[in-house]
C-alpha cells in the first residue's frame, strides 16, 4: 500500500502511540481488501457504544484508548447507547447498567466524540456532502449517507471509525470507488408503498433479495427522508445493503442510462409482498409497549404523533426515540409536552434495539420497524408490526 510522507509519520509513531495503533489497523485493513492507498476523510459515526453490546472487555477497550492519549481530528458523532442518559430511571435501567454505560460515554468524550448518541447523524449537523469521504458505522447511517446523500463510505465498524476519526483517513476501497457503486441489480416496484411501515417493508424485501448487492429501485412514488431512513434500515437488516439507487430521487441515479441497467438481475416487488412480509415479522401481543423511532424519529415524525395525540390519553405506554438536537428542537415547539401529556415518553440517545429490554421487563412492543422487529424477535421479544397511525389511534382507544 502506496502511504504519503505524514501517513508514515503517523504509522510510524511520531505522533505517540495511539495514532500509531490506529494507523496500523487501517492500513492493515486495507491490505486484506486490496486497497491501494489511504483517503483523507471528513467525518466519522462510530458505533459500539451501548454496555448492552460493548461488555467489560469493550468498556476496557475504550479507557485504555482515552488513557493512552487517543484523539480525535476530525468530526465524530456517537451511535445510540443503552439507556437515555439522562431519564434513565424512567426505564427502569439498572443501577449498574446505568454506571458501566456512563463510563462508555466518558472514555469517548475524553477522546474528543461527541455524544450525540444516534443512529441518525445526519438529522443532528453530520451531514456529508455528495461524494465526500466519510467512515461511518451504523448500517442505517451508512446507508443514507450513501445513498440519499451520496456521500462515500463503507460498512465499517466502531473501531475501524474510531481508528478513522483519530487519524483523518481510511482505505481506499469498496464503495470508496465509484466503479463499486454502480447498480447490480434492478427492482421494479409494481405498488409504491403508502406507509412508512411499507417502506421498511419494502426495504427488508430488498435486502433479502439483493444481499449486500445494490439495488436500483423503480417504481416508487415522491418518498419522503423519513421514508428513505426507514427503507435502508430494514435493508441493511435483512441483507447487507450499504448503498441503493432510487430512480431519479437519490442523486447517483440520475446518472446512470438505461443501458447501464438492462444486464441487471430483476426483481419485482407488489403489495401482496410487503403485506406477507410483515404478518411474518409480526406477532400478537397482549399488552406491549409502542415504541417509535428505529432509527430515531425526525422532527417531522414527532410532530406527527404529538398531533395525533393532542387532547387525548394513552391507554398503554408510548416510547419515543429520538436525538438529543431533534429532542431540544420539538421541546421548543411544545411537541414533547403533547406526547408526554398525552402519557407518552420522549426518550434520547437510545432505542429498545440497543436497551438491555431483559433487564428492563420488556418482553412485548409494537413498532412500525422492520429493523426492530427483527432485531427484537431475536431476543425473544413479541413484536406486533404497524404503521404508526394505527398504533397511536389504537393506543388511546
Amino acid at each position: 500500500m502506496h502511504l504519503t510522507r505524514y501517513e508514515e509519520r503517523l504509522l510510524g509513531g511520531e505522533e505517540g502511540e495511539s495514532v500509531e495503533r490506529a494507523m496500523r489497523l487501517l492500513v492493515t485493513l486495507g491490505e486484506v481488501f486490496g486497497a491501494e492507498r489511504l483517503v483523507e476523510v471528513k467525518s466519522a459515526h462510530v458505533s459500539g457504544v451501548s454496555y448492552l453490546n460493548l461488555g467489560e472487555a469493550g468498556l476496557d477497550f475504550l479507557k485504555e484508548q482515552a488513557e493512552a492519549g487517543a484523539k480525535t481530528r476530525i468530526r465524530a458523532t456517537l451511535n445510540p447507547a443503552g439507556m437515555d442518559l439522562q431519564r434513565w430511571k424512567d426505564q427502569a435501567i439498572p443501577q449498574s447498567f446505568a454506571e458501566k454505560q456512563l463510563q462508555v460515554i466518558a472514555a469517548f468524550e475524553r477522546m474528543g466524540v461527541e455524544a450525540t448518541c444516534t443512529c441518525t447523524p445526519y438529522l443532528v449537523g453530520n451531514e456529508p456532502r455528495l461524494g465526500e469521504q466519510i467512515a461511518w458505522a451504523e448500517s442505517s447511517a451508512i446507508s443514507y449517507s450513501n445513498s440519499v446523500l451520496g456521500a462515500r463510505t463503507n460498512r465499517e465498524t466502531g473501531p475501524t471509525t474510531l481508528a478513522s476519526a483519530v487519524v483523518g483517513r481510511a482505505a481506499f476501497y469498496g464503495y470508496r470507488l465509484a466503479e463499486n457503486r454502480l447498480p447490480t441489480a434492478v427492482v421494479e416496484v409494481e405498488a409504491s408503498p403508502c406507509s412508512r411501515l411499507e417502506f421498511s417493508a419494502l426495504g427488508y424485501v430488498i435486502g433479502a433479495q439483493v444481499g449486500n448487492g445494490v439495488p436500483f429501485i423503480r417504481g416508487v412514488t415522491a418518498p419522503s427522508l423519513e421514508d428513505l431512513k426507514a427503507l435502508g434500515a430494514a435493508a441493511a437488516t435483512s441483507g447487507g445493503v450499504a448503498l441503493y439507487h432510487v430512480e431519479s430521487v437519490t442523486p447517483e441515479s440520475r446518472s446512470l442510462a438505461p443501458l447501464d441497467l438492462k444486464s441487471l438481475e430483476r426483481f419485482t416487488i407488489d403489495r401482496g409482498i410487503l403485506e406477507e412480509t410483515i404478518s411474518k415479522l409480526s406477532v400478537e401481543a397482549e399488552k406491549p409497549i409502542t415504541c417509535l423511532g428505529c432509527p430515531h424519529c425526525s422532527l417531522r415524525e414527532i410532530e406527527e404523533a404529538a398531533r395525533l395525540l393532542e387532547g387525548k390519553r394513552l391507554k398503554g405506554r408510548l416510547w419515543v426515540f429520538t436525538s438529543r438536537g431533534v429532542y431540544a428542537d420539538a421541546e421548543r415547539r411544545g411537541l414533547v409536552n403533547l406526547i408526554e401529556r398525552a402519557g407518552g415518553k420522549v426518550f434520547r440517545d437510545t432505542c429498545m434495539v440497543v436497551a438491555p429490554v431483559e433487564e428492563m421487563g420488556i418482553t412485548e412492543v409494537s413498532t412500525n420497524s422492520c429493523k426492530a422487529a427483527q432485531y427484537l424477535a431475536n431476543r425473544g421479544v413479541k413484536v406486533a408490526l404497524g404503521d404508526a397511525n394505527s398504533l397511536l389511534k389504537e393506543a388511546t382507544k
